[in-house]
């Protein structure tokens, strides 16, 4: 995912308490520990918000999406297929523009020490999650600075016309147009579902910011405490509807440094460590599994297409050509990505085979930097973010090697990088030149990496932090979306693929794998191919013990199988 950033001071309510005490707890006979219960997460960094609709960081929905909150539907199985989730069943009329969706009656919202619910899930709570999107008139809209930044990408708000409730337990989202697209984004990270009875309370007590700090959702885990760039604590939400999850206790140990991670995970003080470095060093133990992913991203060396030098395109070009991108593959992410040819990687659907890469061609960079005005040499500023991510490991390594590789086509490369929350809020500013980052696909239609990446609607509060637009651009993506046949999508997004080569408002680098690394006591899928990650079936197994001494075989914390009460088939309805 792209990154956007939230203004406001958040969390400060929370209670501050140590990290030890976090996995206290009684071991008397053969009972576990709570820390025997929980499993601690070394996450890369903190979430700008608990509500994924606000943000579109990988931090924000690693922490939020998947273990405080459901979404209408989600993708299953290695072919990504459409699955119900809170609506267990959907229609969808001949012309595309009315899509209705049964809801579960069997779904509680989490129960806390600040909110306590007095009723199940329903209708009302998917009307109030995107009517606060959709209307500017709606009390929580403008909450929490009122931006939405993938809604806003995809244009959300010029797509649905309204959203009704035909009774308790089916809604009907109306469009304006057919748009190939809408069910999947329904099933993205940042489609949650909020509860509108809390919500209600909170305007009643004046506190309405709260409902993005301190929330509620329906997920497998509720939040129990937050210590600003510290830690997360979640506990097991007990009823949540697919069955409780294995572990009580989730602990996010916020860690920005790659060798503090490594250093706690070879200590064992974190089960599961995100992004991790010295992979050979994991791999030589037998206690400790490394893990990857191959999912859909794209890492990218972005140009604010709206200053100078950038705003020209030959000086774009002749970037782009300067850059030696497979020593950036072999440095950066050891050999464990492909070169990118375009942003859309080889294994979506609309990829096209012919489409030719940018090559590395310094001499005739040169040229065209000349041709530009600048043959007596440049200077600007390249902002490499301060944390790992899949689509880029190291982006401080890398932007010293782009420093390098420009030094010969007499740019000069001042690398400037910032805290990340700082780093994201100028950078949608628009303060920078130039800029390393990436995106992930949330869901697998490819329209989420044309729009969100460089759409004109994105440039405002969105994710196109290059600020290009291009409106033929735009024609050809909404012509995309607009038809159902897949040879005519795919031949607009050929003809949008070669726009981007030909305009440069990005240099598309790397497709990778995403890495993890846990103790082989930790059980079950963790890494998904869209989205971050989800820790509702993970287990730990743990030794049994009696009398406080452990014994050589071992129990797995778990909980019930998951039922799926109202599983009924998807069914599409052309009337």
């Amino acid at each position: 995912m792209a990154v956007t950033t939230m203004n406001f001071n958040f969390f400060s309510i929370f209670t501050l308490v140590t990290f030890t005490s976090l996995l206290s707890g009684c071991n008397d006979g053969d009972k576990l520990t709570l820390s025997e219960r929980s499993i601690i997460y070394c996450s890369e960094g903190p979430p700008e918000t608990f509500n994924p609709q606000l943000s579109i960081s990988g931090t924000t929905t690693d922490a939020t999406s998947k273990q405080l909150y459901n979404r209408l539907l989600v993708f299953k199985g290695k072919n990504n297929i459409l699955a119900p989730s809170l609506a267990k069943s959907w229609h969808v009329t001949h012309d595309g523009k009315k899509i209705t969706l049964y809801l579960r009656q069997d779904v509680s919202f989490h129960q806390t020490n600040y909110f306590t619910p007095k009723r199940l899930f329903n209708a009302d709570d998917v009307l109030f999650s995107f009517n606060r999107i959709l209307s500017k008139n709606n009390a929580y809209h403008n909450v929490s600075s009122g931006q939405y930044p993938f809604f806003e990408s995809i244009k959300f708000n010029e797509l649905v016309d309204k959203v009704e409730k035909i009774n308790d337990h089916t809604v009907r989202f109306i469009l304006k147009r057919n748009d190939s697209s809408f069910l999947a984004n329904l099933a993205t990270d940042y489609a949650v579902v909020l509860s509108a009875e809390y919500a209600q309370q909170l305007s009643a007590n004046n506190n309405q910011h709260n409902i993005d700090i301190l929330p509620i959702g329906t997920g497998p885990f509720k939040l129990k405490d937050y210590r600003v760039g510290s830690f997360i604590r979640f506990y097991r939400h007990d009823d949540y509807w697919q069955g409780k999850a294995h572990i009580e206790q989730l602990v996010y140990d916020i860690s920005p440094s790659k060798t503090s991670r490594l250093t706690k995970f070879l200590a064992k003080e974190c089960d599961v460590s995100s992004y991790p470095i010295a992979h050979k060093k994991i791999t030589d133990r037998k206690d400790l599994t490394l893990e990857s992913i191959t999912s859909l991203n794209v890492g990218y060396l972005g140009f604010n297409t709206q200053k100078p030098p950038f705003n020209d395109k030959a000086v774009r070009q002749a970037v782009s050509l300067a850059i030696n991108k497979q020593a950036l593959i072999e440095t950066v992410y050891q050999d464990q990505a492909t070169r990118a040819k375009s942003i859309l990687p080889e294994t979506s659907w609309a990829y096209d085979n012919n489409i030719t890469e940018i090559s590395y061609d310094p001499k005739r960079a040169k040229a065209l930097l000349a041709s530009a005005g600048y043959s007596q040499g440049i200077s600007i500023d390249l902002w490499a973010m301060p944390l790992q991510r899949a689509y880029n490991p190291n982006a401080i390594t890398m932007a010293k090697l782009i420093q390098n590789d420009l030094k010969k086509i007499n740019i000069k490369v001042n690398i400037i990088s910032y805290e990340w929350t700082a780093f994201l809020r100028r950078l949608s500013q628009g303060e920078h030149q130039s800029f390393l980052l990436g995106w992930t696909a949330d869901n697998p239609d490819p329209d989420n990496f044309f729009t969100p990446m460089l759409s004109c609607s994105a440039t405002d509060k969105g994710s196109n932090h290059t600020f290009w637009c291009n409106k033929k651009y735009d024609q050809l993506l909404s012509s995309a979306l607009h038809t159902s046949d897949i040879n005519k999508r795919k031949s607009y997004y050929t003809k949008a693929m070669a726009i981007i080569k030909e305009e440069a408002p990005l240099l598309p680098i790397a497709h990778s794998k995403r890495f993890q690394a846990r103790d082989i006591n930790i059980e079950g899928d963790i890494l998904e191919y869209f989205g971050g990650i989800n820790f509702y079936q993970v287990s730990k197994r743990v030794s049994k013990k009696v009398d406080g001494k452990a014994l050589n075989n071992t129990t797995m914390i778990s909980s019930p199988k998951i039922i799926d009460k109202e599983t009924m088939p998807i069914e599409k309805v052309n009337n």
